[in-house]
């Protein structure tokens, strides 16, 4: 996940508002950038243009609308949701969302909820490791292809490969073609029969 976590906040109350957001910024676990949030359609607007990756929501401010609307506006499919329990409220409500934090919560008990799902969100969406030419450098190179010839199929300077060759030896620990083949073949960058060939 990109760092600083985004963090919307929507909760009508300035007094629950206020003490959950001392709380979040005593939490030193990871970095936060919190948007408070009054209401729904404050939210709605918010939501397009902050795109969070955490929506901490007071359940009763929800009424129908529905998470899976609440993650297309933010275009984030991905949206962590967490209920925030500040009286007793509709289980249904809480079930939608990805976790609850209760106003009875210590600090520490809401950093272990967020870094909870900061780190499913990290798992469910693991950085790009190589970017589309180096995808490309790989296939040539397990090809059999030379630098030079990389550098003329792949309109490129010969030291931009040798930089791109470095690049993903870097990033894979791989510094064999024979190690590469396998990293391709595994992550279907080529197919076996296009190797016999």
């Amino acid at each position: 996940m990109t760092y600083p976590v985004k963090i919307s906040l929507v909760e009508p109350s300035l007094i629950i508002r206020s003490g959950l957001l001392a709380v979040l910024h005593q939490l030193s676990t990871f970095q936060m950038d919190v948007f408070e949030i009054t209401d729904i359609e404050q939210m709605k607007y918010v939501l397009s243009r902050q795109k969070p990756d955490i929506l901490i929501i007071n359940p009763s401010v929800l009424n129908f609308y529905p998470l899976q609307q609440i993650r297309k506006d933010a275009a984030n499919p991905n949206l962590k949701c967490v209920a925030l329990q500040n009286s007793l409220s509709d289980n249904a409500l809480q079930k939608v969302c990805d976790e609850v934090i209760s106003i009875y919560d210590s600090a520490e008990q809401i950093r272990d909820k967020l870094t909870r799902l900061i780190s499913e969100a990290d798992t469910a969406n693991p950085p790009e490791l190589l970017t589309n030419r180096e995808k490309e450098i790989i296939v040539c190179v397990i090809k059999g292809m030379t630098n030079n010839k990389i550098a003329d199929t792949l309109h490129l300077s010969a030291h931009t490969v040798v930089s791109h060759r470095r690049n993903i030896a870097s990033k894979l620990q791989i510094h064999s073609v024979a190690g590469l083949t396998i990293y391709a073949i595994v992550n279907k960058l080529v197919e076996l029969n296009e190797l016999k060939q």
